[in-house]
């Protein structure tokens, strides 16, 4: 028998991914300070927070499931950034990403909560950001969108015009690499085709 799908996630754009690929999981968020955690690479801290936030939501389960938690920050000058705190912090990382790359990280984790295994790993893309004036930067945070997103940006809204390439799996940007969520099921023995609705 194939568990149910729970989406440690707040993210409807995660939840679109999902979706988009066949798959309509429950949707309950973890609550964990993100702001708690730490780690030495950005691209560890993705991992260390997918896995808190999945392990979370596994730990209050009644019944079996398999819980997939995912978080994105953006790698760059190897600093990670997660959603800015303000306009203002919004503003200073456009001035500072525009007419440059950077790695979107996100780090996934999937439990099995009937047998308590897991399986998680971090993608990797690499953003090649345009050069939008200061006027379309304004206007870009005046829409309050950087505000709720990793990096100040997303390629599923305002700012998709802003981003000119992206090297890599385009869902991980968006929150869910969908090809590495099938590697890691495939890991705890399920077939993302056995999930589909």
């Amino acid at each position: 028998m194939t568990l149910p799908l729970v989406l440690a996630s707040a993210s409807p754009a995660r939840l679109g991914l999902l979706r988009q690929a066949g798959l309509d999981p429950q949707v309950i968020v973890s609550g964990v300070d993100e702001d708690a955690l730490s780690a030495p690479t950005p691209a560890e801290l993705a991992l260390v927070l997918a896995e808190a936030k999945a392990t979370a939501v596994a730990a209050g389960l009644t019944a079996p499931a398999l819980v997939v938690g995912c978080d994105s920050v953006l790698e760059l000058d190897g600093q990670a950034f997660g959603k800015p705190a303000d306009a203002a912090e919004a503003l200073a990382r456009w001035q500072s990403m525009r007419g440059r790359s950077g790695v979107l990280q996100t780090g996934h984790c999937v439990i099995d909560t009937a047998s308590g295994n897991r399986a998680s790993a971090t993608a990797s893309t690499t953003v090649r950001f345009g050069n939008p004036t200061d006027a379309e930067i304004d206007a870009y945070i005046a829409t309050g969108e950087p505000l709720h997103v990793a990096g100040a940006f997303t390629l599923d809204g305002r700012s998709a015009p802003f981003v000119d390439s992206v090297d890599g799996s385009h869902g991980n940007v968006i929150g869910l690499s969908l090809p590495l969520l099938r590697e890691l099921l495939g890991k705890l023995g399920v077939r993302i085709t056995d999930l589909w609705v």
